[in-house]
């Protein structure tokens, strides 16, 4: 009875409203609203909890929706300024890096233009100095004996092959060291037949090494040779002595030979290792 009785007021109230619009009244628009209205009167307002409700959930979920996207924003934000601070702080540190290399080299070059002309020769004349080597046989021309003698005698070997420095004095069969420093010396005879022949190196006056040979036969050949390496100072004296008694035989083909050169240069800390 009671759906009967709401049936006919809707059916009431839309006669009425279709005749208030064919008298010139409301729109359909207006119709529609007037039967919501109609029937919202009749009926509990269910629906429009429902609505209500589902509404603010919407607005609950897109408020917490774009919560999130404006915090990871921020994150990211945050982010992008941070790298952008660490690659201002490297090129920083590149540049700083390039300025003191570039700062280094030009320090380099200047000490390279700093040097002056006499500075260079310097440098040069200290290299020539280094430049030490000697080698002599014993005859310029002929040939012939030397020796026995009764006493040693100091050997001068005046043919002259190489002398760099003119540390080697052919006139007196002597060499002086004119830097400090390691020398190799060697020493080569020859004999033809006769007595025993030995020749030592002597340094300062003291008997280094020595080489020598002994032949039976008259006719036999003598030959021996030796050498050292020697630490001098600047003024020391090397050469050869013939010991009394020996006899040695040279020509053309320079036998007998005296050689010498400079190893390298010596320091004061270097000898104190030795």
């Amino acid at each position: 009875m009671k759906g009967l009785v709401c049936l006919l007021l809707l059916l009431e109230t839309f006669v009425c409203v279709v005749q208030h619009q064919v008298d010139g009244g409301l729109n359909e628009n207006e119709i529609s609203q007037q039967l919501r209205s109609e029937d919202g009167r009749q009926n509990p307002p269910q629906t429009d909890t429902l609505r209500d409700e589902a509404s603010t959930d919407s607005q609950q979920n897109y408020h917490l929706f774009f919560t999130d996207i404006h915090a990871a924003l921020r994150e990211l934000t945050a982010t992008v300024t941070e790298q952008k601070a660490n690659i201002r702080a490297l090129e920083t540190r590149l540049t700083e890096q390039q300025t003191f290399i570039l700062e280094e080299m030009n320090k380099k070059n200047d000490e390279i233009s700093n040097l002056t002309l006499s500075q260079v020769e310097e440098l040069r004349k200290e290299n020539r100095d280094r430049e030490i080597a000697f080698s002599a046989s014993l005859m310029q021309s002929g040939s012939g004996h030397i020796g026995p003698f009764t006493t040693e005698i100091t050997l001068t070997y005046r043919n002259v092959f190489t002398n760099i420095g003119n540390a080697y004095n052919p006139v007196t069969g002597i060499f002086t060291a004119p830097l400090k420093g390691a020398y190799m010396f060697r020493v080569s005879l020859f004999g033809i037949g006769g007595p025993p022949t030995y020749v030592a190196i002597i340094k300062n006056g003291e008997h280094v090494v020595m080489a020598h040979d002994i032949q039976p036969q008259a006719q036999d050949r003598l030959h021996s040779s030796n050498g050292v390496v020697l630490i001098l100072e600047v003024g020391d004296v090397v050469y050869v002595r013939l010991r009394s008694g020996s006899r040695i035989y040279d020509n053309g083909d320079n036998h007998n030979t005296f050689s010498g050169f400079l190893l390298f240069p010596l320091r004061e800390q270097e000898l104190c290792r030795m």
